[in-house]
């Protein structure tokens, strides 16, 4: 029979809360980002860029390690069954509700594998880890994470396999975070915190205790981080879907990614690259000038063919200027 949880490692680290309040806001001011790109309040998605898409990992794989942390505090002593199952359901539910809110709001790109469903089966599968030596679990998190970049195979790119990550393809979904090497970072966690637990009894960061209003609202919010995670993303859809109905998109949104699309296309078909990066740009100004740009409407007939002149127009005029004396 399982020994009782010591009153040190019973009581709730408040710390811990507070660690998960500042990802969840470091995870709101993201998703933030990633809706003004999406409503093309900014000229581009600042979130698809190679930073935002760093901070994204970094978030995400900040709350993987903090699920780790927490599985050994609350399991460690034994496993409290009810509490577990109870953990389990709300949040397997959470992802269910995730996967079916973005398969009608997002259909081409819904979230079947995020980090709510990643956290769900990390859970399950970190728990025997809970108990075992820290350092099986660490060689353990060292190969979860190293498996992608050595496993990879395209027999593994089924849809139906895209959960685990071993694949070399990358889904169509606006959240995805698969096993490997993600379930690493749990066990990570859970490593940590088996070897600092035995510190932690009687500690002052046990007995640490927020003083000022934001550190007990962050508390707050990560002791609730699940509520606040379903309830946030909603709350800025709303917020920014009414601002763009105010004020309209950004008059340079798109026109980044527009260029580098046009440019490939271009030299894909045999343009030369410093003609075809001038022809994107006089493109782009001709369309606006025509009123053919951000309408966000789908070109009439007459429309493609205005604009598929403009853009031979300004080709044709690049090629002189691009060539050499």
């Amino acid at each position: 029979m399982p020994a009782s949880p010591s009153p040190a490692t019973d009581r709730r680290i408040v710390a811990l809360d507070l660690a998960r309040g500042i990802a969840l806001a470091a995870m709101a001011a993201y998703h933030g980002l990633w809706d003004l790109g999406f409503f093309q309040l900014t000229p581009q998605n600042l979130a698809l860029t190679p930073p935002g898409r760093l901070a994204a990992h970094a978030i995400a794989g900040s709350f993987l390690l903090l699920v780790g942390i927490g599985l050994v505090l609350a399991n460690a002593d034994g496993v409290r069954w009810r509490p577990f199952r109870l953990r389990l359901a709300r949040i397997g539910g959470a992802a269910l509700i995730i996967t079916a809110a973005t398969w009608f709001a997002f259909p081409q790109s819904y979230i079947f594998f995020g980090i709510l469903h990643c956290i769900a089966v990390s859970s399950v599968l970190g728990l025997p880890f809970v108990f075992l030596p820290a350092w099986v679990t660490a060689l353990a998190a060292a190969a979860v994470m190293l498996a992608p970049r050595l496993v990879g195979h395209p027999l593994l790119d089924a849809p139906e396999l895209y959960f685990l990550g071993l694949g070399r393809g990358l889904p169509d979904t606006n959240d995805w975070v698969p096993l490997f090497p993600w379930f690493g970072l749990v066990l990570a966690g859970i490593a940590l915190a088996r070897l600092v637990r035995p510190a932690l009894a009687g500690s002052r960061l046990a007995r640490w205790r927020p003083r000022n209003v934001a550190a007990r609202a962050a508390a707050l919010a990560g002791r609730h981080s699940l509520a606040v995670y379903l309830v946030h993303q909603p709350v800025l859809l709303a917020l920014f879907a009414g601002l763009v109905t105010l004020t309209g998109p950004h008059p340079k949104a798109g026109l980044a990614s527009f260029r580098k699309d046009y440019v490939a296309n271009c030299t894909r078909t045999g343009g030369g690259p410093e003609a075809c990066r001038i022809a994107a740009r006089c493109t782009a100004d001709a369309l606006r000038r025509k009123e053919l740009w951000g309408s966000g409407k789908p070109y009439s007939v007459e429309q493609r063919a205005q604009a598929q002149g403009l853009s031979q127009r300004c080709y044709e005029a690049a090629e002189g200027t691009a060539a050499p004396p």
